[in-house]
């Protein structure tokens, strides 16, 4: 049975214990050191499947480990001395202790000696950005509510939930760990389920195209048929349709918004993109642009929560 590890990457921003982050490359390698747990558990042939809290990133093979001694130095809490600091990138004081709620400026500093471990599994890598989300890589863990940045998995649940999505190819993946996959032919026909409708959707699309004509409000003018109804908060806990609590997007702008990887400054009325959409020119693009839509402040009300919900600092 090959063992998996899911393991968080978000660049500069990940920390642990308190300290100044890692240097990843998703694609090449991905550095942690003894402070982190399960450090000296990953091995050569482990599947090790990066992530950035959102969605997977993608999947490889580790084909080496570089191990090392370095002196690093370590924040913590000047009140409680707890290395769980939270860094504030728009509030005042700086640092947030998320064990004693202390806020402070000028967090406190050791340096002290640790292994450094740093995988290499360019190689293989298999690109993962659209495929699972956080949710279904959570449940993939041995501890689907662990909140350790390298979290042991089970391979064989990773590849069958990669093949469901219908865009990952069997032989490559079979190709990571040298296990040929048997290919199951897909079962046709159809079956009657009960499912949960959104009852008034239709009226609430209606009513925006009423008011804002055939035109996303992220990307311009647009088909009717591509233009969705977007609530600009979670319809699944009010079950309600608020007036001006909706914009107009195009079906692909509508799914990044939900997910927060597209967001709009309450401040500016600006778009902000995630990084991870930077390779992609076509809504890299829309970062830093104007809505194509004129808000009323009950839709600027809306929109701050999502901010908040999104690029909110906790």
């Amino acid at each position: 049975m090959t063992t998996a590890w899911l393991v968080l990457a978000v660049g500069d921003a990940r920390e642990h214990g308190g300290n100044d982050g890692y240097d990843d490359n998703p694609r090449e390698h991905y550095s942690w050191d003894s402070t982190v747990p399960n450090h000296g558990r990953l091995a050569v042939g482990d599947v090790i499947a990066l992530w950035d809290k959102k969605e997977l990133i993608g999947v490889s093979v580790i084909h080496g480990i570089d191990i090392g001694t370095q002196d690093k130095r370590r924040y913590f809490c000047p009140q409680c001395k707890k290395a769980d600091i939270k860094r504030r990138s728009r509030m005042t004081p700086a640092c947030r202790c998320k064990k004693c709620g202390a806020t402070f400026d000028t967090p406190g500093h050791k340096v002290e000696t640790v292994t450094t471990y740093r995988s290499r599994h360019g190689r293989t890598w298999i690109d993962g950005r659209g495929l699972l989300d956080g949710a279904q890589l959570r449940a993939l863990c041995d501890s689907p509510d662990s909140q350790l940045s390298m979290r042991p998995a089970r391979w064989e649940k990773l590849r069958d939930a990669l093949l469901e999505t219908g865009r990952a190819d069997a032989e490559t993946l079979s190709g990571l760990t040298g296990q040929q996959y048997k290919r199951v032919p897909i079962a046709g026909g159809h079956r009657f389920a009960k499912v949960r409708t959104r009852l008034g959707q239709a009226a609430f699309r209606a009513a925006l195209l009423r008011e804002q004509g055939e035109r996303c409000a992220i990307s311009g003018p647009a088909p009717v048929d591509v233009l969705e109804a977007a609530h600009l908060y979670s319809y699944a806990e009010t079950g309600e349709h608020h007036d001006f609590g909706g914009l107009l997007l195009r079906r692909d702008l509508h799914r990044l918004f939900d997910r927060g990887r597209i967001a709009v400054d309450p401040e500016t009325d600006r778009l902000d993109t995630d990084p991870s959409l930077d390779a992609y020119p076509a809504y890299a693009e829309l970062h830093g642009r104007p809505l194509a839509f004129s808000l009323r402040p009950e839709h600027r009300i809306w929109l701050a929560a999502h901010w908040n919900a999104h690029r909110g600092d906790f």
